[in-house]
């Protein structure tokens, strides 16, 4: 049985380690584990697994956990069936001056397309010798293998031309 978990609290708590600590003594395991700070705040993303009463064991110590610490953590048992998707790896990065509505085009994009987008990460900064903003963003995308890659790379260039996107498209190699 597997559990998903994410928590957002205060970075200099520490709760992470607590979170952990419970993991362990609930004699679950962990399969993936993703931290970030975002200001002032610690977030954390966990898949993990065990067998049902450790579970169910664990649950009730993440309420302690979220008391103590302040936190909020969402918990999600995923469902059983496995449903694979095929597809060709791909690794999309795109810079642009900042827009509210860039992410959103890019996703939209992707998803009208029936490209599975299995990671985003993006940030805004200053651009170096000007005041301009500007939002950096990386996806991992998942391509499924109907599509052809040289029209999608083309009409996604175009699509980007047209909002003054700089984006580049390439499989990512192991």
């Amino acid at each position: 049985m597997q559990l998903a978990i994410s928590a957002l609290g205060n970075k200099a708590s520490g709760f992470i380690v607590e979170i952990l600590s419970a993991l362990s003594a609930c004699q679950c395991t962990v399969i993936e584990l993703r931290t970030a700070n975002l200001t002032q705040l610690s977030s954390a993303y966990l898949l993990i697994s065990g067998n049902w009463n450790h579970i169910a064991k664990l649950e009730g110590m993440l309420d302690a956990v979220k008391l103590r610490f302040n936190l909020q953590i969402s918990y999600l048992r995923p469902e059983d069936g496995k449903s694979e998707i095929e597809g060709v790896p791909y690794t999309l990065e795109t810079i642009s001056v900042d827009k509210d509505d860039v992410l959103f085009a890019v996703s939209a994009f992707l998803l009208e397309r029936g490209i599975t987008i299995e990671e985003v990460s993006a940030s805004r900064h200053q651009a170096p010798f000007f005041n301009n903003p500007v939002l950096s963003s990386r996806f991992v995308l998942l391509v499924p293998p109907d599509v052809r890659i040289l029209s999608l790379r083309e009409e996604f260039l175009d699509f980007c031309d047209t909002l003054n996107i700089d984006a580049i498209l390439e499989p990512i190699k192991r």
